[in-house]
């Protein structure tokens, strides 16, 4: 997959590869990672969203009305199996582990980049459920000055 991603993480897209299935498309989306990191429920990203007040259900039904809103209106041909979205999250993704001084790419990176990534389902369902960038980026340096084993890393929290 991905250099330097955690165990959890190549975990998460994986799921999330089957959540665009159940979807029936034929990509990956930022969508799916936003759902994907919920189901999983295991990363430190899904507990951020969990105290954010996100559950899946909610989640689910917000994802799920963004998706027909915009096939309503677009008619997109050929996708590739990551969208541009997705191929964009995951830049991002690896660049938030950096600032952060991370050496792996953990769930809460992911989840940063899909909120920072403008025009995207997940980035208008996290805005919708009131989760943006600057509250994910505070409690992820919180969860990090807390407790010294937080640090992502491939033994972390994120590793499973």
């Amino acid at each position: 997959m991905y250099e330097k991603l955690t165990p959890r993480m190549e975990s998460i897209i994986k799921l999330a590869q089957r959540v665009a299935r159940e979807y029936d498309r034929d990509y990956v989306g930022t969508e799916h990672l936003l759902l994907a990191i919920l189901r999983d429920g295991q990363s430190v990203g899904a507990a951020i969203l969990k105290n954010a007040g996100v559950e899946l259900d909610r989640a689910k039904v917000v994802v799920e009305r963004l998706i027909r809103d915009s096939l309503e209106d677009t008619w997109v041909f050929g996708r590739l199996p990551g969208s541009p979205h997705f191929r964009n999250v995951m830049a991002a993704a690896i660049e938030e582990a950096r600032q952060l001084e991370s050496k792996f790419v953990c769930a809460e990176h992911l989840l940063i980049a899909l909120a920072r990534e403008k025009g995207s389902v997940a980035s208008a369902a996290l805005a919708e459920l009131k989760v943006s960038p600057p509250l994910l980026r505070k409690a992820i340096t919180e969860h990090i000055e807390s407790d010294s084993q937080a640090s992502c890393s491939a033994d972390g929290p994120d590793a499973d």
